[in-house]
């Protein structure tokens, strides 16, 4: 060992800031470097390594002030997020390196660090990996473990996962060499990374190991990791709830552990939940906020996918259309493929299927057709969707290439099933379902939930446990039937119902006349009423499960301007409407028939009030619609003159023909001065106007949570009498 390499020693010297001496400064060295080697404790780390370098530096101790350098780095790669942070490490490291012999293994290991910051930001190994193989060539081996973790950290990337497992081996490996028990951790938790990226059958089999040791000593860098594995796993298995308890933990265990990540990885575990739960769109706050998180790495996009898809749900497309824009730039082909970004095109897949944005799907589809074969596994296994080919196939969907979907979409719950991933599962299901209805394959697509029915039956009730496909206001393409005891009375307003049924899907922008394949301009199927439908799938005659298990009823909550409904333990927010005061009063009096005309005349009819008249003069388009109308009109004209002018003739053709559609809309529903047609006869137009209202609510319900929605369709019946059958 070269003596620029020797241990620091007592050695007289000035005294330091606050009157630290020599003594004091190898105290701190050490006590930094038993911080992040043993107990993995990077806060306290940071702070010794900290304040070792400003004695060092003070006393004019060129070599302490080396290693201070190189341990006020920590145990990753880019530790120090912000720029200011960035700066004052590279810094430090470069004066270190000024004062160093450069042949020492400790310029080489400063060397190995500074390379290894530079390239994880800029997504380039080159360097890095050039002193890897200095490092392998060299006689020091803390330096090769140094140069192999950093190197692999560098490599988290969908194109380089037979690399990463070489390292990850030869670390575990080169940690018999450092008798450093934190090399053998490292080395363990690159593989169990590596397994689960690959989406290897026996990735627990590596976790369950790497958890052994960490019984025996802690680890709480380490550990950190493990236990946000942990939450991926319970989001796995269905066992939601358990994960959001499960990722409180883990966000104390990364705070105690000072690791920058503590934050960053609780807000993605909470997307993952959310979005499983149906839930994405209550996210829309926080995710605006962690967009522009200075915590959040210059490589990790995948907050903003989920702030898109957030917002469109949540009916803010324009937040939506922004923070879509912002990630493709000039090309979405420039994004850093770090380890973030298989989930980050997840979520832009999802987000153009909602905004029907066909050019972006297709590169989507193009970029992440090569790996295919991969889960859809975010940073170090800390959250996952499922199988890439579920994204291919809705990035399929979007462009209309309903064949290809299928094939996707197949292969989906097929890796998805051996993952183990059961809300994954039931989202290529319901997907695939769509995708068959389209190709226009229905008794392919009745088997498919038929599936899905007896593979929900058969998981049995488990709390927290849902099969939701995820935040989705597009994929209700299967044909609404008539209800069973629905009152066949209700279909003699079928007329007047016409308006209604042409624009069911207004508050998901669904505003368009349908194309020759039933289809209108962003791609749904339309979703006239079956005649005499037969029963549901998943459904027996009597309305029951197929276990014989009554279903549990749903139930309504207000919350200021919102209502929650919650069904089966998923819940979701939709905006406060006439509509949902009808199902409210349904949902509150299950199995009551409720005339038309009191659920109109008010909430006072449970009282007993049957016998009363109704408001006359009920309007055939009401307030809301038309204001709606009214201001899609506006924007549509603001639209038409920007395609006209960026010499777009298609979007244009497209933005006109949807004026002129709503035009003729209000045209039909409004009268001399613009004022609202009224219907004649009071129980008539009760009917018409609770029917109506209802069914709009419902459309909301299903656009935010479809499995909610299916079931309250299957369960509320509306004519001149509703009712509310949960089974």
């Amino acid at each position: 060992m070269n003596e620029v390499d020797a241990p620091v020693r007592d050695a007289p010297g000035p005294a330091g800031p606050g009157g630290l001496g020599p003594g004091d400064l190898r105290t701190l060295l050490d006590e930094g470097t038993r911080a992040v080697v043993d107990r993995g404790d990077l806060r306290t780390g940071r702070d010794r390594f900290e304040r070792a370098f400003r004695v060092a530096e003070s006393a004019g101790e060129d070599r302490a002030m080396a290693v201070a350098a190189l341990g006020f780095g920590g145990l990753w790669v880019h530790e120090h997020r912000t720029v200011a942070g960035s700066v004052l490490l590279e810094s430090r490291i470069r004066r270190a390196l000024k004062t160093l012999d450069p042949r020492s293994s400790l310029a080489l290991r400063l060397r190995i660090r500074l390379a290894g910051e530079g390239d994880y930001r800029n997504r380039d190994t080159t360097a890095v990996l050039e002193l890897l193989e200095q490092a392998r060539a060299g006689q020091n081996p803390m330096a090769r473990a140094e140069a192999l973790s950093l190197a692999h950290h560098c490599l988290i990337g969908p194109e380089h996962g037979a690399l990463r497992r070489e390292l990850a081996a030869e670390l575990v490996a080169e940690s018999f060499r450092t008798a450093r028990r934190s090399d053998l951790l490292m080395g363990l938790l690159w593989q169990t990374v590596d397994m689960f990226l690959d989406g290897d059958p026996h990735a627990e089999r590596c976790l369950s190991e790497l958890r052994g040791l960490l019984a025996e000593q802690d680890h709480l860098a380490v550990g950190f990791v493990v236990s946000a594995m942990e939450v991926m796993l319970a989001v796995r298995a269905g066992r939601l709830d358990e994960a959001e308890t499960l990722a409180r933990a883990c966000t104390e265990r990364g705070i105690a552990a000072g690791d920058v990540n503590a934050t960053v990885w609780q807000a993605a575990q909470l997307v993952t939940i959310r979005w499983y739960q149906g839930r994405v769109v209550e996210l829309v706050p926080l995710l605006s906020e962690v967009v522009n998180s200075p915590t959040l790495s210059a490589v990790d996009d995948h907050a903003l996918a989920a702030l898109a898809v957030a917002a469109v749900t949540a009916g803010d497309r324009r937040k939506a259309v922004s923070a879509l824009a912002t990630l493709c730039g000039r090309d979405l082909g420039d994004l850093p493929r770090s380890s973030s970004w298989m989930v980050t095109m997840h979520g832009v897949a999802e987000a153009a299927f909602l905004l029907d944005d066909n050019a972006t799907a297709a590169r989507v589809h193009e970029l992440l057709s090569p790996y295919a074969h991969l889960p859809i596994v975010g940073s170090l296994a800390v959250a996952c969707f499922g199988s890439a080919h579920h994204a291919l196939g809705v990035a399929a969907l979007t462009l209309g290439d309903v064949d290809r979907a299928v094939v996707h979409l197949r292969d989906a719950v097929r890796q998805n099933l051996a993952l183990g991933h059961w809300p994954a599962v039931t989202a290529s299901w319901e997907r695939l379902a769509v995708a068959l209805v389209r190709a226009g394959r229905p008794d392919e697509a009745d088997a498919v939930r038929r599936e899905m029915a007896v593979a929900a039956g058969s998981a049995g009730p488990t709390p927290g446990t849902v099969g939701a496909s995820g935040p989705r206001g597009r994929d209700q393409d299967r044909p609404d039937q008539d209800r069973p005891g629905r009152d066949e009375r209700d279909r003699r307003g079928q007329d007047q119902d016409q308006a209604y049924g042409d624009r069911r899907h207004l508050d998901r922008g669904d505003l368009a006349p349908k194309d020759r394949h039933g289809r209108n301009r962003n791609g749904r199927d339309s979703g006239g009423e079956d005649e005499g439908g037969p029963e549901q799938e998943g459904q027996e005659a009597d309305g029951q499960e197929p276990d014989g298990q009554e279903q549990p009823p749903a139930s309504c909550t207000r919350l200021g301007r919102k209502w929650r409904v919650g069904f089966g333990g998923r819940s979701v927010l939709v905006d406060h409407s006439v509509g949902m005061l009808h199902l409210v009063v349904l949902i509150a009096n299950p199995r009551q028939e409720i005339r038309a005309v009191d659920l109109v005349a008010g909430l006072t009819a449970l009282d007993g009030a049957a016998e009363r008249s109704v408001p006359s003069g009920q309007r055939a388009l009401d307030r809301v619609a038309m204001r709606e109308y009214r201001g899609r009109l506006a924007r549509l004209r603001v639209e038409l003159d920007e395609f006209q002018a960026a010499g777009d003739p298609d979007r244009a053709a497209v933005a006109q023909a949807e004026h002129d559609w709503l035009v003729g809309q209000l045209a039909s529903a409004t009268g001399l001065a613009g004022r609202a047609r009224r219907f004649p006869d009071g129980g008539e137009r009760s009917r018409v106007a609770v029917s109506k209202a209802v069914r709009r609510a419902l459309d909301r319900i299903a656009a935010a949570d479809p499995v909610i929605g299916e079931h309250l369709r299957h369960a509320v019946h509306t004519g001149v009498r509703c009712s509310y059958w949960p089974a």
